[in-house]
């Protein structure tokens, strides 16, 4: 071969030789790309896989044990149990039908104004909302029960003094009875206040034209200043937590009379009750309350045994819807006190600038410690002429009301 062949064979084959190179480095940076593509992509896939798995973990270990008792795992799906259909025809229930032993029947007549099984069922919840106990002596170790006796005897003169209503003065025993089983040690000297400002907040719930301030302070002769009375009412009404709408005892005997004497319903809210009854029973009402054992009863209850001594049980059973076995604690209880009342006789006042049909909701006073204390010890003991309690235990009497403008 010669110099010039083999020199043509070398070049021609120097091309064949880069392309080759070429090549080779291009397989190999595909080589490079893809395994680099795959590494990424298997390393995407661990994270994903890491994430659902640490995702997992973590709301089963944060909200599940690993195995409720008895063998149920939370990540087993249970299959909801089909509905049954809804029972609409009760009529095969009927024997199974129950009366509610707990709740009186409505004495109530048919109103024009509201539902009278509605209105009767408030004012039994209301009635037990309100609650009151005796042992409330029991909390103040410097008080004895004869303290309320003379307090409460004193409120009822001043209330006929100031012609205030009957349910004014029941309101103010209802407060006092409640805000003394919320506190503790309270003195006798604080007494009066206390007494004097719960006739002060029932006055301005009950009564058109209110006594003023000023005439409250006025009739503790100095023991209680007007500040003193305002300081106490706010203490008082915190005390109550603003709860101040009993049905008080009076209100529960005007219920009775009312429903009992009943003849034209659409006139429902006029009394139409003789008043002389009213007053008589209200009389004995007004000697029970001061004793403190009559907080052993409900409200309606000593309405209802008061209205039975005057009336008959079946006129209480209409009227109350309480049977003989509701009130025959409360009907013996109050036994020796109707036989002191019924020697009291009791009549109509009059009142400037009170109609004659409102007289008997004026609040009166008599002797009621004296018989009281009849009631107590069986020997009469009257004293006539005073008419207010004597000063004991650092309650301070008003002044007479002679003196009074």
């Amino acid at each position: 071969m010669s110099r010039r062949s083999s020199r043509l064979q070398a070049k021609q084959q120097q091309p064949l030789s880069c392309q080759e190179e070429a090549s080779q480095e291009l397989q190999a940076l595909d080589y490079l790309q893809t395994r680099k593509r795959r590494t990424a992509e298997q390393e995407i896939k661990k994270k994903e896989d890491g994430k659902i798995a640490k995702k997992h973990q973590y709301e089963i270990k944060s909200c599940w044990p690993p195995t409720i008792t008895g063998g149920i795992s939370p990540c087993i799906i249970i299959e909801t149990p089909h509905k049954e259909p809804v029972t609409t025809d009760f009529s095969r229930f009927k024997k199974y039908r129950f009366r509610n032993l707990f709740i009186n029947p409505s004495p109530l007549p048919e109103l024009n104004w509201g539902n009278s099984k509605d209105v009767w069922l408030n004012i039994l919840t209301k009635e037990n909302r309100y609650a009151h106990c005796k042992h409330f002596t029991s909390l103040h170790s410097s008080l004895q029960p004869h303290m309320r006796s003379i307090l409460l005897d004193w409120l009822l003169e001043v209330c006929e003094v100031y012609a205030l209503h009957r349910e004014t003065f029941y309101l103010a025993q209802d407060f006092f009875d409640r805000f003394m089983l919320t506190q503790k040690n309270i003195n006798k000297s604080m007494l009066q206040l206390i007494g004097i400002t719960s006739l002060f907040i029932a006055s301005k719930l009950e009564e058109i034209y209110a006594p003023k301030i000023q005439e409250f302070a006025y009739v503790t002769d100095g023991a209680c200043s007007e500040d003193d009375i305002v300081r106490m009412e706010l203490i008082m009404l915190k005390a109550l937590k603003w709860e101040l709408c009993p049905v008080t005892i009076v209100s529960w005997l005007n219920l009775y009379l009312q429903v009992d004497a009943l003849k034209d319903v659409p006139k429902v809210l006029l009394p139409q009750y003789s008043q002389e009854k009213f007053i008589q029973i209200a009389q004995l009402l007004d000697l029970c309350i001061l004793d403190v054992n009559s907080l052993d009863f409900q409200y309606r209850t000593l309405a209802a045994a008061a209205l039975c001594h005057y009336t008959s049980i079946e006129i209480v059973k209409k009227a109350s819807g309480l049977d003989w076995d509701s009130i025959s604690e409360c009907v013996q209880w109050m036994v020796p006190f109707v036989n002191v009342a019924k020697k009291v006789p009791v009549k109509l006042k009059n009142f400037k600038k009170v109609a004659a049909e409102d007289r008997h909701n004026i609040q009166t006073h008599t002797n009621y410690l004296d018989m009281l204390e009849e009631v107590n010890s069986g020997v009469v003991s009257t004293a006539p002429g005073q008419l207010s309690p004597v000063s004991t235990g650092g309650i301070i009497t008003p002044p007479k009301s002679t003196e009074k403008k």
